[in-house]
């Protein structure tokens, strides 16, 4: 089969390599759609820890082709959403409930063979049904979902709430949808590119801010600001240290900031710890998706989320090397690999 494999830190190739066979617990699976995520462009330059070689793509959905001897609930011909991350369920964090910090994480896609191929093989216990009537494309977002809906929990967003999301693409465009859906009166989203910033608003957010126009923090929560004083929560979804610095001056006093955006690993950011302190500001960090992966699954399934609005673009597996080793294109929200696409 074809697959995408990131060899070493800066090079990623498309080859055939073996399918996959699967054990007792797995199932193998004919991927239909899987995401490019900004972390596959982190992996390709070393800036997030991986175990290359190994194939890429851990936002996926496919069709499962073949169920190991000990699986019972899931039959072939099924469609299933993968999430991508394994806990050991054994060390102190798993035991204490906090998988997505499990000191022996691994993820499909990072540490084991992912979803940028043509099978995948995914364990049992992470993989969730969801209807054959669905839109495929549809189920690759299923994963970056259930990583917002985590941050969504962490943050405690309550009926009523004011929110600031700094950053336009997919995560921050998906959390507008949510924030909405959590009941938050106010939700107002900062993103240099005016087609996302029109999207933002066509599909939940109450008001944009275009960061090159001025002062952000002067935008939304200055005297004259959206939200004078500062806003309830702030959502970090950019992953760039520029908004990281924002956020703690966008909250009100006693306000909530979680950091939901992937820096490079090792970047450092100035703050300013007398301001948190004296404020009393919770600076919360929202990692992955613990336990949340089927509410995810069910949301998409629900129709309650806009995605077909957030698909830029559907390419093949020939065409990805390009895509994951360029910067997104202005506008671009998300692209899906579709395994069985030809190049074009």
């Amino acid at each position: 089969m074809k697959a995408l494999r990131l060899e070493s830190v800066g090079a990623i190739s498309v080859r055939n390599v073996d399918i996959p066979k699967p054990g007792p617990d797995d199932l193998l699976v004919k991927v239909e759609a899987c995401g490019i995520c900004g972390t596959d462009r982190h992996l390709l330059h070393g800036e997030f820890p991986s175990t290359p070689p190994v194939t890429l793509g851990h936002e996926f959905c496919g069709i499962v082709m073949e169920a190991g001897s000990a699986v019972k609930d899931i039959a072939p011909g099924a469609r299933i959403t993968g999430d991508p991350n394994i806990s050991c369920g054994r060390c102190p964090q798993c035991e204490a409930g906090r998988v997505n910090l499990c000191r022996n994480l691994r993820a499909i896609g990072i540490h084991r063979d992912g979803g940028f191929a043509e099978y995948v093989l995914v364990p049992r216990k992470q993989a969730f049904e969801i209807p054959l009537t669905l839109d495929p494309a549809h189920g690759a977002f299923c994963e970056p979902l259930a990583c917002c809906l985590h941050g969504i929990d962490v943050s405690g967003i309550k009926v009523g709430s004011t929110v600031a999301i700094l950053g336009g693409g997919v995560i921050g465009l998906l959390t507008v949808q949510l924030a909405r859906l959590a009941g938050a009166a106010k939700v107002v989203l900062s993103t240099r590119q005016a087609s996302k910033r029109r999207l933002a608003e066509e599909i939940g957010a109450t008001a944009t801010v275009d960061p090159s126009a001025g002062d952000v923090v002067e935008a939304i929560a200055g005297p004259a600001g959206l939200v004078p004083g500062g806003v309830d929560v702030v959502i970090e979804c950019a992953g760039v240290a520029e908004t990281v610095r924002q956020s703690t001056r966008l909250a009100k006093a006693g306000g909530t900031v979680v950091i939901l955006g992937v820096l490079p690993q090792g970047e450092k950011v100035e703050i300013e710890p007398f301001d948190i302190l004296f404020r009393e500001l919770r600076v919360l960090g929202s990692f992955i998706n613990p336990f949340v992966h089927r509410r995810a699954a069910d949301l998409v399934a629900s129709g309650a989320i806009e995605i077909d609005r957030l698909i830029s673009r559907r390419i093949s597996l020939d065409e990805a090397p390009h895509a994951i080793s360029n910067p997104a294109a202005a506008g671009e929200v998300k692209v899906l690999v579709i395994p069985s696409r030809e190049p074009a």
